[in-house]
C-alpha cells in the first residue's frame, strides 16, 4: 500500500491530522462504525467525557486488531460528540493515540444534539491495508 499526504499547510499539524489522505495499491478497507464507551456486556457508560473518550479509543483499537489492521493505517477519523466544549480540554488523549501509532488520518469533528443512551463520544474510522 502506498499513502500520499495532501498537506497545503502547517497549522494542521497541531492538531494531529492532515487535509487528505491518497491511497493506492492497497489490499484491503475497513470501515468502522462508530466505536464509543460501551463494555464487553454492552453497557453505555455513564462516567464523564475523559473516561468516555479513553474506552472508545480503546474499543475503537480492538475492532481494528481483531479484523488484522493497523490503527497506524487509520485514512480517515470522524469523531461525534454531544459537546465540544467538554470533549477539547481531554483532545490531548487523542493527540497522543494519534502520535503512539504513528497516524496520519483526514479529520472531522462534528457535535451533534444526542448519541445513543448516555453516550458523549463517538469515533468512526477508515482503515486501510
Amino acid at each position: 500500500m502506498e499513502k500520499r499526504v495532501i498537506n497545503p499547510w502547517t497549522w494542521q499539524d497541531a492538531r494531529s491530522y492532515v487535509q487528505a489522505v491518497e491511497v493506492k495499491n492497497s489490499t484491503g478497507t475497513l470501515y468502522v462504525s462508530g466505536q464509543t464507551a460501551i463494555d464487553d456486556e454492552g453497557r453505555s457508560s455513564k462516567a464523564d467525557m475523559k473516561t468516555q473518550l479513553e474506552l472508545a479509543i480503546k474499543n475503537l483499537e480492538k475492532v481494528i486488531n481483531q479484523a488484522d489492521y493497523d490503527c497506524k493505517n487509520i485514512v480517515r477519523l470522524t469523531i461525534y460528540t454531544t459537546s465540544t466544549e467538554e470533549l477539547w480540554p481531554h483532545f490531548k488523549i487523542l493527540q497522543d493515540w494519534v502520535e503512539k501509532h504513528g497516524m496520519q488520518q483526514a479529520l472531522t469533528m462534528l457535535e451533534v444534539t444526542g448519541l445513543f443512551e448516555t453516550l458523549k463520544v463517538e469515533l468512526e474510522a477508515t482503515v486501510v491495508k
